[in-house]
Order: C-alpha cells, then structure tokens, then sequence
C-alpha cells in the first residue's frame, strides 16, 4: 500500500491536475487526520453513498463543492505549501459543504451561502491557526464549527434563507427515562453511524467504508474510531441520553474524533495514552450533552464543537505522553517536544 501511495504522490506531482485532486482528496482525508488520497476516496464514496441513500444528493454535490473551493481559496491566499499538500484548507470546507444542505433548504441562498461559507472557512482556518500557534495547539475542526454556526445562525435572520431542519430555539428539557429499549441490531446499527455523522451522514454503510477509509491509512486510526463509537454507545446508553439521539449515531461522531486524535494522532499509542484518550473519549460524550443542552436555546446544531473544546484541554497541558512521530502538523502549530 505504502509502494502505491508513493508512486501516485510522484505521479501527481509531475501533473498539476492529478495534482490538485490529490490534495482535495487528502482534504477529505484530513477530516479524521488522514494524509492519504485513498482514505480521502473512501470518506467521499461514504458521504456520497449516505446522501443517495437518504435522498439528499446536494449533500454529497456540496461536500465535494465546498472542497474544492477552500481548497482553491488557500492557492489563492498563498497558504503555507507544505500544509496546502497535506490537505490541511480542504477538511473544514468538506465539513462546511456537507452541513448546510441538511439544515438549510434547498435553492439558490443555499448554495450562495455554502461557496461563501467554504471559501471563508479556509480565511478561518489561517485566523485561528495564528491565534492557536500561541498554545502551539491545532485548529482541529473549529473553522468549521464557527464558519457554520454563523451560516445556520443567520439563517433565522433572512427572509430568503429558509430553515430545512433547524430549531425552533427552546429551553432545554430532562429526558424523559421511559424510552423504548433498543435491541442488538438497533444499537450494531448506532455504532456503524458514530463514524458516518463525522460528515453529518445517518447511514451503516457510510459508517462502514469510513473504517474501511482509516483502516488503509492507519490501523490505529480505524481501531480507535471503532472503539470511540463504542465508548460513545455505552456511555451515552448508561448515562440516559434521547435513544432518538443515540441510534442516530449523534452521540457517537465527537468521541469518534477525538479518540483517533488523542489515541494515535498527537501522540503515540501506548498503554497510558490509551487511559488518556479514553478519558477524553467518555467527557465528549458529557460535552455532546452539556453543548446540546446549551446551544438548544439558540437552536443551532453543536457540530464537533464537544471534539474540539475537547481535545484542545487534553493537548493544552501538554501531558507527559510521548508524542507521535508523525503528528500533522496544521498550519506549522503542532510542534513536537523535545
């Protein structure tokens, strides 16, 4: 696989088209930290598949859209070459492109917000870089978060921007205790979706060819995912999350994240930093919650707002874990210790 992926980076190298696909398709890839085409190609065939499936193909038309916009708008600004490479402008526009067909309806202010909202979500990721370096700390997904919240947000303030599925904004409410238990199938199901919703998708199959996307790049990356999810299903389970919530694989998609990320990404698998990721596993789950509870005011979606806010505390103290050789390194932040 190694001998594969090297001879199409020297190809695409030498031809500035399959050159420009490359790095789109490491964009996709990036969304989970992955600097591989390959596992970009599976993420994409994953929300293609999800989008078909749940009849809304203008999800997997303005993933592949917003792509290649962020992606265009760092060769335009001069982005740092090494990071344009690397895919490291192209995963928050994916993520921006496949969160505002859901949420805002269809039709000509749809897509003039989402090209808009993926050409900045690459100006956000350079802000945010900047005034992350000083932590030395990642931009993760927040460009994405922030870009889209503001897209969704203002939604509610134009006549022209109509709301497909968002709000209406309300207090937040106990969970009721009496919902239906789940069966074996209903909660397998669950588990597959946790990696499908990274990219807003309620789809199995979706979930499965995410795997199958990380397990080409990283094996690690694909067993933590898995685990993630699985944390995710029997945290969110005990604790009396909305069942609605946990079947849909809601509760699943940030410690997904953030599993990954602390587990084998920024820091090398071990014994210790597997008791590190899996505590910051399970307090995404109690973040999902707290951040649902307290944006439903607002009626917003969370997005992976629990992943970031989480993954920032667990890599700001810089804990004495031994980092991972090949950590990415977004935007130049994410030095390792000497």
């Amino acid at each position: 696989m190694s001998n594969a992926l090297s001879s199409w980076t020297d190809v695409a190298g030498k031809n500035p088209v399959l050159g420009f696909l490359d790095i789109n398709l490491r964009g996709a890839g990036q969304v989970i930290f992955q600097n591989n085409p390959l596992t970009g190609l599976f993420f994409l065939a994953a929300i293609v598949w999800g989008a078909i499936a749940g009849g809304q193909i203008d999800i997997a038309i303005g993933a592949v859209v917003a792509l290649v916009i962020a992606t265009v708008t760092a060769i335009l600004l001069d982005a740092d070459k090494a990071s344009l490479e690397q895919g490291l402008f192209g995963f928050n526009g994916v993520l921006v492109g496949a969160a505002v067909p859901p949420f805002l309806a269809d039709g000509a202010t749809m897509w003039f917000l989402l090209v808009v909202g993926a050409a900045v979500s690459t100006v956000v990721m350079l802000a945010v870089s900047k005034v992350m370096k000083t932590w030395e700390t990642p931009a993760l997904t927040f460009p994405f978060v922030l870009t889209t919240w503001f897209l969704v947000l203002g939604a509610y303030s134009f006549g022209q921007v109509p709301i497909a599925s968002m709000g209406p904004p309300a207090l937040p409410h106990a969970v009721s205790g009496a919902e239906t238990a789940v069966n074996a199938t209903e909660l397998f199901l669950a588990w597959l979706k946790g990696p499908a919703q990274v990219f807003l998708i309620n789809n199995p199959v979706s979930g499965v060819l995410v795997l199958i996307g990380l397990l080409v790049s990283s094996p690690w990356a694909a067993l933590l995912a898995a685990l993630g999810a699985a944390v995710a299903l029997a945290v969110s389970l005990a604790l009396g999350a909305s069942l609605a919530s946990i079947t849909a694989g809601l509760y699943g998609f940030s410690p997904v994240l953030t599993a990954v990320a602390l587990g084998c990404v920024f820091y090398a698998p071990s014994a210790r930093v597997l008791g590190f990721a899996l505590l910051g596993t399970i307090f995404t789950v109690i973040v999902q919650g707290a951040m649902d509870a307290g944006i439903a005011p607002i009626g917003i979606p969370t997005f992976t707002a629990p992943f970031v806010f989480v993954t920032w505390l667990f890599l700001l103290p810089k804990a004495d874990l031994q980092p991972h050789p090949h950590a990415p390194i977004q935007g130049g932040l994410f030095k390792k210790k000497s």
